[in-house]
């Protein structure tokens, strides 16, 4: 089991699974389970949890373990500290700390789409980079960049809300408090949500969805999928007024940012694959000449393992300067 002295786990806390892996050097996955995250019964439990199943599922690979890396849906600290896990309803929680004590060995924690971010760049579509940002369209919409070669952390080590930058003044109400966030025209709950209000607003317009959902408050991603392709016009501007408001959030990052690679993932990528060649034009045709003029957008390199394994491989870069 042993991967010359570097091994780690990867845990990947999510609102209704946890996963666990064992990697090897390079990403290289050697184990894998899942278990319920089972929130409520709070965070230390979970962790708990966590390393009681690697213990049984790896054996004698979990103990060579030599760091562990937690990654988890929320604002995580520079220190390990969550500062927010609306998925989760975990505010203040000390998570380094509850990891070390789980498993007995040093731990980083870093939020989801930023250990995502980690693992595409340096196992998956951003390797050979040294300036990319990561966007993923899930449930909602997060982030994650590397400039120059480095992580960005931001003072706080919260860099990369990226989901919740303002891309219409005045807009729709965000789930964050704030209006005209890119998750609420982007994420999986936003699109379903602007489906769901224009299937009210105009009846005939939204049959078909209503009829594919049973319910107008019943329609989902899938649904949206399912009447697009079957050519239903309110479906088809629902995906274009997303890849349009998707391509101006790329055009502002591609010209503050200036990354060689910008690289899409997620659920509403995965359902809607054209919105990379919408998000694409958009660019090209507005971004400046000078930052577009080398730009690659791409999709993501890694399935959705991702997250655990850019925290396991963040363990062991990180290690020397993040024990416990």
């Amino acid at each position: 089991m042993r991967d010359d002295g570097r091994i780690a786990l990867g845990v990947d806390v999510g609102g209704t699974k946890t996963e666990i892996i064992l990697a090897g050097r390079h990403g290289r996955k050697l184990g894998e389970t899942r278990i319920p995250t089972e929130p409520e019964a709070g965070a230390e439990a979970t962790l708990r949890r966590a390393a009681e199943a690697a213990r049984t599922e790896f054996g004698a690979g979990a103990a060579d373990a030599a760091a562990v890396g937690i990654s988890v849906a929320g604002q995580v600290g520079a220190r390990g500290v969550l500062l927010g896990a609306p998925n989760l309803g975990w505010t203040g929680v000390d998570v380094r700390r509850l990891a070390v004590a789980a498993f007995g060995i040093p731990a980083v924690v870093v939020n989801d789409v930023r250990a995502a971010t980690w693992a595409e760049w340096r196992l998956g579509a951003g390797r050979g980079a040294r300036h990319l940002v990561v966007l993923f369209l899930g449930t909602g919409v997060g982030g994650g960049a590397v400039l120059g070669g480095r992580l960005l952390d931001g003072a706080d080590g919260i860099a990369g809300e990226f989901g919740h930058l303002t891309v219409v003044a005045g807009g729709r109400a965000c789930r964050c408090g704030n209006v005209g966030c890119l998750e609420a025209y982007c994420g999986g709950w936003g699109l379903e949500e602007r489906a769901r209000d224009a299937a009210l607003a105009d009846p005939a317009a939204g049959a078909a969805l209503v009829r594919l959902a049973g319910a107008a408050d019943a329609i989902t991603g899938e649904a949206i999928a399912a009447a697009r392709s079957s050519g239903d016009a309110l479906a088809a501007r629902l995906v274009e007024e997303t890849g349009d408001v998707l391509g101006a959030a790329l055009v502002g990052l591609v010209n503050a940012l200036n990354p060689r690679r910008v690289i899409l993932g997620g659920g509403v990528m995965d359902g809607f694959p054209d919105l990379l060649d919408r998000a694409t034009a958009a660019v090209h045709a507005r971004a400046l000449p000078a930052a577009r003029k080398r730009v690659e957008i791409v999709r993501a390199g890694l399935a959705d393992d991702a997250p655990a394994l850019g925290a396991a491989d963040l363990a062991l870069v990180r290690r020397p300067r993040m024990r416990g």
